[in-house]
């Protein structure tokens, strides 16, 4: 399909320039400049040698420094790619806020208002614009914006610009996969290790129908080849498809589903939102991979911008990207799922079984042999001081020590849904539909049955523009597995209106602590973004209800999620990325929160949940510090931190006082924190009547027969780790009930 240089990476997931990178949205002339003008405050051009930095004597680490100092965000297209992805990501509210803000900075009058005294001249005409403004006093408006604690919705808008700023110019690659920081900062990006033997083996690729490669013409004739009952309205443009079962979504839950119900001898299609890529596809490159992988190009906030939420859309949907932590459903919460929410699933022989056989089908092994570098911090810190740390077991093998599973296990040796049971589906005759998106399913009246309404399938659209047909697949069942954000709307947009649907949102939510540890600290060897992602945990227990862990974080992610007090200050920030290990604070939430349209989610945290994510927080920090860190601190928007050497426990304890659990940036507060999450659940959640869920304890919609949910949305509260296991699981028992009871 592609010559051998192409054979390294995918097309889409390559570096280099597209010509989508360069539309600047509905940005006029004025708007951009103030947008670069922005840009260049956040990443500033420096004097050379203005940098603090630990590598003098070597010549080339001092030019890559020297050159890094000069760099803007003005530079290298950064502003046009961030007015395209405020276009093309930022949710109505985002761009409106963004545009206010530039249009203010455009005009003399706005930037008084927004600066102040800062804008004013002894020259005519005495007030300048925003970029008219000298640098060092443009940070100086930018610094008091983050700050402001009135006119917070200007403020979001200056922290979306930042992080966006930060996140494309940290991210981006070119045609050979560099990026002209990455030397400085330590990074680089081997696309030649892992290489997979044999460039051609694309294991679905028998069940596969890749939309983006097809045309109105040559779709029906694909569907056809591989065995499915196609028909044409051609007066409607309407191409309809039958079978037994289609399922929304390929991940954690519609893997595990299609393999079952295709074993079981039944026509399944698969459709999936995302595109199909192998192990052979991967790139390892954060910018483009981000971008094709996740859900919103992983830029999807709430819609106050408090919580940064990742969630994958691509064929293995999660378990294609996740960190390959296989941790089974906790006791405890397998107990108050089946006795205070009255699951009787989560308290029977059947659901052990199928965690064993979950298990096993992805090859879960107890421990690697080795630790990342973010690890050993983890598990040096929490042994120290007494705490409890243990192997996460995973779903690879044991010499797995893929840094960049987050982007794609260009190794293959993760076993996701993609490779396993996707596999097991296509073998039995499955088909696998990408770049296709569901709108509503197909609901009529039920004479009959218990329920109101029957699905007898969905309709759904190509996300390819070069086709025009929609795709309805009518089926006996139909199976919504698109995950707690993408499931809710979907059941909404088609009429059900069981009040659950949407609500009880839980997201996991998650505070970084982060610690430096210089080169010469040998104790601790390797680099933050290499090796295993996630292979030690610490559990609170009970009383706390939270557990630390380790991220996977990129640089541009890295540099988004970094607090920014100057353009200096960024610049040696990023100079420490590579030894810089962060752990974080992930609770179990009471809070909840709502999502009922595609990309806007309302969240809220509980006062408990507040003081746990604290309680974790401080905990992480005395782990960085126990691990022997020289400066760690938090997230928080003022830049919070610490210096270690010569200081006294006394010194820490107090510096501890300090930290918290803060509101977003948009709430009236001087310092704020933006919370990250990768889990989402519960906002289908299952329940003993229609009034306490959205659907049964067979995963069933209490309104429409037929119509069934296998994915995180159904869990009857948020469950409190990774939760791989129990989709897979849980999915695993839904589906057997199915296949048992077709008819």
């Amino acid at each position: 399909m592609y010559d051998e240089r192409e054979r390294e990476c995918h097309p889409l997931l390559r570096g280099g320039e597209r010509d989508e990178d360069y539309k600047n949205g509905s940005l006029c002339s004025s708007e951009m400049e103030s947008l670069s003008s922005l840009c260049e405050v956040i990443l500033q051009p420096l004097p050379l040698n203005s940098l603090d930095h630990a590598h003098h004597g070597n010549k080339k680490k001092e030019e890559s420094i020297h050159l890094f100092s000069t760099l803007s965000g003005s530079q290298h297209s950064v502003p046009k790619k961030v007015a395209n992805l405020i276009a093309k990501r930022g949710f109505l509210e985002a761009v409106m806020v963004v545009r206010l803000v530039l249009k203010l900075l455009s005009t003399r009058l706005g930037t008084l208002f927004v600066a102040g005294s800062l804008c004013l001249s002894h020259q005519w005409p005495y007030i300048n614009k925003f970029s008219e403004i000298p640098l060092h006093k443009r940070e100086k408006i930018v610094q008091k914006w983050f700050k402001h604690s009135f006119l917070t919705p200007i403020r979001l808008g200056f922290v979306f610009i930042k992080s966006l700023c930060l996140f494309v110019f940290f991210s981006q690659a070119d045609e050979k996969s560099n990026n002209p920081s990455w030397e400085a900062i330590g990074y680089h990006v081997d696309i030649n290790k892992d290489l997979p033997n044999d460039p051609k083996e694309r294991p679905l690729q028998k069940g596969m129908v890749e939309t983006m490669d097809e045309t109105d013409d040559s779709l029906v004739t694909s569907l056809m080849q591989k065995g499915l009952d196609v028909t044409e309205n051609l007066k409607e443009n309407i191409c309809t498809v039958k079978c037994d079962v289609v399922i929304v979504g390929s991940g954690c839950g519609g893997g595990v589903a299609a393999a079952v119900l295709a074993q079981s001898g039944k026509k399944v299609v698969v459709l999936e939102k995302g595109n199909y890529f192998n192990r052979t596809d991967y790139s390892k490159l954060e910018g483009p991979s981000l971008d094709q992988l996740y859900e919103a190009g992983s830029i999807l906030p709430t819609l106050d911008g408090k919580v940064m939420i990742q969630a994958a859309s691509t064929v293995g949907g999660g378990s294609a990207v996740n960190w390959s932590a296989c941790i089974t459903t906790p006791p405890s919460v397998l107990k108050e799922w089946a006795e205070e929410h009255n699951i009787k699933l989560y308290g029977t022989h059947e659901y052990t079984l199928a965690m064993d056989k979950v298990c096993e089908r992805i090859g879960v092994i107890e421990k690697c042999k080795s630790e990342s570098f973010k690890n050993q911090v983890l598990r040096k810190g929490c042994e120290y001081l007494g705490l409890k740390v243990e192997d996460v077991p995973q779903n690879t093998s044991e010499n797995h020590d893929c840094g960049s599973c987050c982007f794609g296990c260009r190794s293959g040796d993760k076993k996701g849904t993609d490779s396993t049971w996707l596999v097991d589906a296509v073998d039995n005759g499955a088909v696998i539909i990408t770049g296709c998106k569901a709108d509503k399913f197909l609901l009529l009246k039920n004479h009959q049955g218990k329920r109101r309404k029957k699905c007898v399938g969905v309709i759904s659209q190509v996300l390819n523009q070069k086709i025009t047909k929609r795709l309805q697949i009518e089926a006996k069942v139909t199976i919504s597995a698109c995950g707690a954000l993408m499931t809710p709307p979907l059941m909404i947009y088609s009429g059900l209106k069981n009040p659950n649907i949407g609500k009880n949102l839980h997201l996991h939510p998650v505070l970084m602590a982060w610690g430096y540890f210089p080169d010469n600290d040998l104790n601790l060897s390797g680099k933050s973004f290499e090796g295993g992602i996630l292979t030690s945990i610490h559990k609170s227990g009970f009383d706390d209800n939270y557990i630390l862990e380790v991220p996977a974080l990129a640089p541009g992610t890295f540099a988004a999620l970094c607090p920014w007090e100057s353009g200096k200050d960024l610049k040696e920030r990023m100079l420490k990325y590579p030894r810089t290990a962060h752990v974080f604070s992930l609770v179990r939430d009471c809070g909840s929160g709502e999502v009922k349209s595609a990309g806007r989610i309302n969240y809220s945290l509980h006062k408990s949940d507040k003081e746990h994510i604290k309680n974790g927080l401080k905990q992480a920090i005395k782990v960085l510090i126990a691990a022997g860190a020289v400066e760690v601190g938090t997230q928080r928007s003022d830049g919070q931190r610490f210096i270690c050497k010569r200081t006294s426990d006394e010194d820490i304890e107090k510096f501890l006082e300090m930290v918290d659990a803060g509101d977003g940036p948009l709430s009236m507060v001087k310092d704020w924190n933006i919370y990250t999450s990768a889990h989402q659940m519960g906002s289908c959640r299952m329940g003993e009547s229609e009034k306490e869920g959205a659907v049964d304890e067979h995963g069933e919609s209490w309104e429409a027969e037929g119509l069934y949910v296998c994915d995180a949305s159904i869990f009857p509260s948020a469950l409190g780790v990774n939760p791989m296991i129990t989709i897979q699981s849980t999915a695993y028992c839904l589906a057997q009930g199915i296949a048992n009871n077709f008819r």
